[in-house]
C-alpha cells in the first residue's frame, strides 16, 4: 500500500460537507457514500483502507442506530479497516460506544479539515504497517516445521533433533504429556525425509478397541471373523512407503504387542486370517504420554519391543516449562485465529499475559489453543483479557505469582544493600527461594 493508493470511503449524508471533506482529501483517492447500502457497495468495489463515517446515517439522520449497523457490517466485511467515527457536538458517549465496537477513532463536529486530516493521515499510516506486517508474515516459505514455534532451549533441541534423525529409517519414540504436539512433529519428521512425497498414516491406538486395533492395523482376509464381508488392507499397509504414527502406544494391548515386535524387526505382516507374509516398507514413528518404563515395571509392555520402538527417543517439554517461548506461542496462535475468523485485534491485555505466565496450563498447548480461538471469538475490544481467554481460573495462581514477585523484588532489594545488618540473612532467604520459581521473577526487577 503506497501513498498513491490510499483509498478513503467518506459515508455522509450532507451533501455539503460532503463536498467539503472530498475538497478536504483530494491528495487521496475518495470514495463517497451517502447512506449504508452504498457505503457496503463501495467497500467491497474499492476496499479502503480508512472509512470516514458519520453515525447519523438516513433514514434516520437524527439517531445513531444505522450509524452503528453500518460500523458493524463495516468491521464484519473488512475487520483491518480504521474506521473513524465522525460524531456530533458533545456525543461522547456515542464517540465512545463507537471505539467500544471496534472503530479506530472518533471526531466530534464542528470539522475542523486540518484536525481530520491529521486523524485521517495516522489511520492510514497505522493500516500500512499492519498491512506490510502481514504481507511479511505471509512471505514466509511453507517448511516442515511449519506450526511449531520453537523460541524455547528445549523446543529448539526437539527441533535440532527432528532435523537430524529425519532423512535415516530410524524408529522414533516421542513422549510428552497429552496436547504438547506429538502428531505435529510426527508429521515434520515425514515431511523431512525422503519419504515425504508418500503417505503418513496415523492411527490411535487407545482410541479403538482392542478386538478391532489388530485388523486396523494390519487388516484381514475375506470371513476371517463374524462381520468381515471382504478383503481389507490395514494401516501398516497402507503407510507402506511412507511414514507409520503409533500414537499412545502405551495403550496397545499385550497380546497385540508380540504381532507388532516381529513387524519392526521383519517388516513383514499378516493379515488377520491369512497365510501370506506380505513385506512393507515403511518408516515407524511412535508416541506416548506415559512412562515406558513404568509400564514395564507394571507387566504392561514388552521391554523388548520397548527397545525396537525407542531408538531414538525424543522428549518433548511440556507447555509450562516454555518460559522463553510461552507468550510467542500465544501471540502465534492469536495471531492464526484472527486471520481465521477474520476478527481485527492487536494482542493480549496486561491481565492476560500475566494469566498466561502464571497458569500451570495442565492441558498443554491443546488447551492454550482452545482457550485462544475462544477468545478471538468473544473478545469485545482490540485486546484479549483474561477472562475473555479463559484464564480466569488462573487467577489464584496469578495472585501467587504476583507475591512471589513482590517477595523476590524487596529480598533482592534488601540482599543488595550493603549497610544493612540483616545482609547475609536476606541473601541466604533469597537463595533458598529460587528453586520454587522466584529466581525467574527476581530477573523482571
Amino acid at each position: 500500500m503506497t501513498e498513491h493508493a490510499r483509498k478513503l470511503l467518506i459515508v455522509e449524508d450532507d451533501p455539503g460537507l460532503l463536498n467539503q471533506l472530498k475538497w478536504c482529501f483530494e491528495d487521496y483517492d475518495v470514495v463517497l457514500a451517502e447512506n449504508r447500502e452504498a457505503a457496503i457497495a463501495e467497500l467491497r468495489r474499492h476496499e479502503p483502507g480508512v472509512v470516514l463515517q458519520d453515525l447519523g446515517l438516513p433514514p434516520k439522520s437524527e439517531g445513531v442506530e444505522e450509524g452503528f449497523a453500518t460500523l458493524d457490517e463495516i468491521l464484519r466485511l473488512a475487520p483491518h479497516t480504521k474506521v473513524i467515527v465522525v460524531t456530533g457536538h458533545g456525543d461522547q458517549q456515542n464517540a465512545l460506544q463507537s471505539v467500544a465496537q471496534g472503530a479506530y477513532d472518533f471526531y466530534q463536529k464542528p470539522v475542523d479539515t486540518d484536525t481530520l486530516k491529521l486523524l485521517v493521515d495516522r489511520a492510514f499510516n497505522i493500516s500500512e504497517l499492519e498491512y506490510e506486517n502481514r504481507r511479511l508474515q505471509n512471505q514466509v516459505n511453507d517448511s516442515p516445521l511449519d506450526g511449531i514455534v520453537a523460541a524455547s532451549e528445549g523446543m529448539l533441541a526437539v527441533c535440532r533433533m527432528i532435523e537430524k534423525i529425519a532423512p535415516t529409517d530410524v524408529t522414533t519414540l516421542l513422549l510428552g504429556e497429552s496436547g504438547t504436539g506429538k502428531e505435529l512433529l510426527a508429521r515434520a519428521l515425514h515431511r523431512l525425509s525422503p519419504r515425504a512425497d508418500n503417505s503418513f498414516v496415523a492411527i490411535n491406538c487407545a482410541a479403538i478397541p482392542e478386538n478391532l486395533l489388530e485388523s486396523e492395523l494390519f487388516g484381514h482376509e475375506k470371513g476371517s471373523f463374524t462381520g468381515a464381508h471382504k478383503q481389507s488392507i490395514g494401516k501398516i499397509e497402507l503407510a507402506s512407503g511412507g511414514t507409520l504414527f503409533l500414537d499412545e502406544i502405551g495403550d496397545m494391548p499385550m497380546a497385540l504387542q508380540a504381532k507388532m515386535l516381529r513387524f519392526l524387526q521383519e517388516r513383514v505382516i499378516e493379515r488377520v486370517g491369512g497365510r501370506q507374509e506380505i513385506s512393507v516398507d515403511v518408516r515407524v514413528v511412535c508416541a506416548t504420554n506415559q512412562n515406558p518404563q513404568d509400564l514395564i515395571k507394571e507387566g504392561l509392555f514388552r521391554d523388548d519391543l520397548y527397545y525396537r520402538v525407542s531408538e531414538i527417543t525424543i522428549n518433548i517439554p511440556p507447555y509450562r516449562e516454555r518460559e522463553e517461548g510461552r507468550l510467542i506461542l500465544a501471540r502465534t496462535l492469536l495471531q492464526k485465529y484472527c486471520k481465521l475468523q477474520r476478527r481485527a485485534i492487536n494482542g493480549f491485555a496486561d491481565d492476560a499475559v500475566q494469566a498466561i505466565e502464571a497458569y500451570s496450563w495442565p492441558g498443554n498447548v491443546r488447551e492454550l489453543e482452545n482457550k485462544i480461538k475462544g477468545a478471538v471469538i468473544m473478545a469485545d475490544g482490540k485486546m484479549v483479557t483474561a477472562m475473555e481467554s479463559h484464564t480466569g481460573c488462573a487467577h489464584e495462581e496469578l495472585r501467587e505469582h504476583l507475591e512471589s514477585r513482590r517477595v523476590a523484588r524487596d529480598y533482592a532489594s534488601d540482599a543488595l544493600r550493603p549497610d544493612e545488618q540483616v545482609q547475609p540473612e536476606r541473601r541466604r532467604l533469597l537463595e533458598e527461594s529460587r528453586p520454587v520459581g522466584v529466581r525467574r521473577c527476581a530477573q523482571h526487577f
